[in-house]
């Protein structure tokens, strides 16, 4: 299961209630280093919400490697050092189903389709002026970037929200809310493998 969705809409949360083995997929950013790291137009804020700010390769490789043997390795990132800090092992046994979560998950839809590894796809939605207040709140709370980013960053993300929506869903997923995600999750969560059938499904 893919689930994508703004910053702050709540995804994080929604996985720890899942039930559902997680996946982040935000610890397969790039580090603040990479020269290939996009910018926002007219500013020298790197700009951490373009996919050319992740490593897509790298997310599917895990996934992939997850629902054929059950474990695989990745990054720990920090996201106020906008570093890679360690490695780490995930081990989801031999569950049917698992949760991989990140904005740019949506990004992935269709070659995880084509590797034949996905049972569905989301994208949580809050409305633009809840999805804001909970990304600042957290942001700063956990001390992510400085203040001035945080704000500029908001803002701009604020008046993008429907568009990073339309996007994600052009791209494959399903936009829903918490009680819907939850459902579709469980629905998921509650298929069994047939004969034929006995992969591990994101």
């Amino acid at each position: 299961m893919l689930l994508c969705g703004p910053s702050g809409s709540g995804k994080s949360l929604l996985a720890a209630h899942s039930g559902l083995p997680v996946l982040r997929l935000d610890d397969f950013y790039k580090e603040g280093t990479d020269p290939t790291l996009p910018l926002v137009a007219g500013s020298s804020d790197i700009d951490w919400d373009h996919p050319g700010s992740w490593d897509a390769d790298a997310a599917v490789a895990a996934i992939t490697e997850l629902c054929r043997s059950g474990r695989t390795h990745v990054p720990v990132y920090d996201i106020s050092l906008s570093a890679r800090t360690g490695e780490d092992a995930v081990d989801i046994g031999r569950t049917p189903v698992f949760l991989a979560e990140g904005i740019f998950a949506a990004e992935i839809v269709a070659r995880c389709r084509e590797l034949g590894v996905l049972a569905d796809a989301l994208c949580l939605s809050r409305g633009p002026l809840t999805t804001f207040r909970r990304r600042f709140l957290r942001d700063l709370r956990e001390g992510r970037k400085s203040v001035p980013f945080l704000l500029r960053r908001g803002w701009r993300l604020m008046r993008q929200e429907r568009t990073i929506i339309a996007r994600q869903t052009a791209l494959g997923a399903h936009a829903c809310d918490r009680d819907e995600a939850m459902g579709r999750l469980a629905a998921a969560a509650g298929r069994r493998p047939t004969a034929r059938t006995t992969r591990t499904a994101v």
